[in-house]
């Protein structure tokens, strides 16, 4: 796609076009939630300055990474149309290495001829292969293209170190409450948008930021099927009361609107939730059907596995810690066999999580531990736990009475290890399932012995104290 993609994806009046498409910013001040990665200065405002074209300092190369919905494609078009540049598109899911070289010859043809810079934006750059992105090196090197490429996995194991060394990546974020809710207002009030044919209440703003985590492509396609479900997609009459969008509304089109979102047509979001709470249920059976229905309707087996490694600790944990090797071996045998051998591995896996103990132990503690650091429930660390490798540090009172474990019984040694301001703090409560029934009394008999000198006078009691 060239310049007719500006003419195409300008014509935000067509009401034939998606919501989510006629609500597309056309400058980097109108981006919501991004503001982070947005400011003066940063490598994208930078890029979208007319005055980049030609610059030896504004960087030519730059990764997106983040979820759906948060404004990838839409960055990439806005640098392309703000600074003058030819904007060029390719789908890592559909091109080859030939789609790849074909762009990169008219870029630099353009370039010498016409003078005219070109931005080569690469969706899912993560699913290009390697013979793929070692054919934009050259171009890249050379500043034959800006390359913007934008991906929802992690760039470091994603793509080529030699792209990558080449590479600004710019991290986006999920879109806060605050930032879709003026989204939706937005489209409900723009001419662009559903030009105040209807009204949301604001509960039902309330359940569509719910519904989308984070995704503002999601919040408006929820947003325009519930619309859709009160006009019936017909304009309404001047002066006519307009409809409201309650919460039943939104709820009544979900279903509707999660498939129109799916990129293959299957009900994603629903298949993957029941998975996930078919293996926390220990329903096997169940398991394997929803595992089936993904992979037929194309579902990444990367992603599944990823899942899956997720379920083996937030739902197994502590209960039976070897599943999670097991899940791990198993996302790297997806990734080295593919499909459809990779079904196997995956069925395997799942249900290994399926049919092990349940424990949500571990899950509850570090969001138990985080809640309080977010809190600032934090403290110093005690003197005696702390670093001394100088003089000055030891004359401070660092480690200083520190006691060494394994020289103490059962190399349990009493002593504080929580900061002042949250002794007697517990996290981690195991509960009498799988191999966490062994834990939970010995972890007892840990906590009575490491309490045993809550004084903090450092005495000694039993055993030797290690310097």
């Amino acid at each position: 796609m060239t310049d007719d993609l500006f003419a195409a994806m300008d014509a935000s009046a067509d009401v034939t076009r998606p919501l989510a498409v006629r609500m597309r910013p056309s400058s980097i001040d109108e981006v919501l939630g991004q503001s982070r990665v947005l400011g003066e200065g940063s490598p994208l405002r930078r890029l979208a300055n007319p005055a980049s074209k030609g610059s030896l300092t504004a960087p030519s190369s730059v990764i997106l990474f983040g979820p759906p919905g948060v404004g990838k494609t839409t960055l990439a078009y806005i640098v392309a149309k703000q600074s003058g540049r030819v904007f060029e598109e390719l789908s890592a899911v559909t091109s080859g290495v030939k789609d790849v070289r074909d762009v990169l010859k008219r870029a630099h043809e353009r370039l010498v001829s016409e003078g005219r810079e070109t931005v080569l934006f690469i969706d899912e750059v993560h699913r290009f292969s390697k013979s793929q992105q070692d054919a934009l090196l050259p171009s890249v090197e050379n500043r034959d293209v800006t390359f913007i490429a934008a991906t929802t996995e992690n760039p470091s194991f994603s793509v080529i170190k030699p792209l990558l060394s080449r590479s600004v990546v710019v991290k986006l974020e999920s879109l806060e409450p605050e930032d879709l809710k003026t989204l939706i207002g937005r489209a409900v009030a723009s001419e662009q948008g559903l030009d105040g044919e209807v009204e949301i209440t604001d509960e039902a703003t309330d359940e569509i930021v719910r519904m989308a985590g984070g995704d503002a492509r999601k919040t408006l396609t929820i947003l325009e099927a519930a619309a859709g479900a009160l006009t019936g997609d017909k304009k309404q009459e001047r002066g006519a009361k307009r409809p409201v969008i309650t919460p039943d509304v939104v709820s009544k089109v979900m279903d509707v609107a999660t498939v129109r979102y799916d990129k293959d047509g299957d009900d994603h979001y629903d298949v993957i939730s029941a998975f996930i709470k078919s293996m926390r249920g220990s329903d096997p059976d169940a398991t394997m059907h929803y595992l089936a229905r993904m992979l037929r309707a194309g579902e990444d087996p990367r992603f599944i596995a990823r899942r899956i490694m997720i379920a083996a600790s937030e739902e197994v944990g502590m209960a039976a810690p070897q599943v999670l090797q097991v899940t791990v071996a198993a996302a790297q045998a997806v990734a080295m066999i593919g499909m459809p051998e990779a079904r196997i591995i995956l069925a395997e896996a799942a249900l290994a999580v399926a049919t092990a103990p349940k424990s949500n132990a571990s899950y509850n503690a570090i969001n138990a531990a985080l809640a309080d650091v977010d809190a600032g429930l934090i403290g110093q660390v005690p003197l005696h736990l702390r670093n001394a490798p100088t003089a000055l540090m030891k004359s401070w009172g660092n480690h200083e009475g520190y006691r060494y474990a394994h020289d103490w019984p059962g190399a349990v040694a009493p002593q504080q290890y929580m900061p002042d301001e949250l002794q007697g703090r517990e996290y981690y409560h195991p509960n009498d399932r799988g191999y966490e029934h062994e834990i939970k009394p010995r972890l007892e008999k840990i906590r009575h012995i490491l309490h045993e000198d809550d004084s903090g006078d450092g005495s000694v009691k039993q055993g030797r104290v290690s310097g």
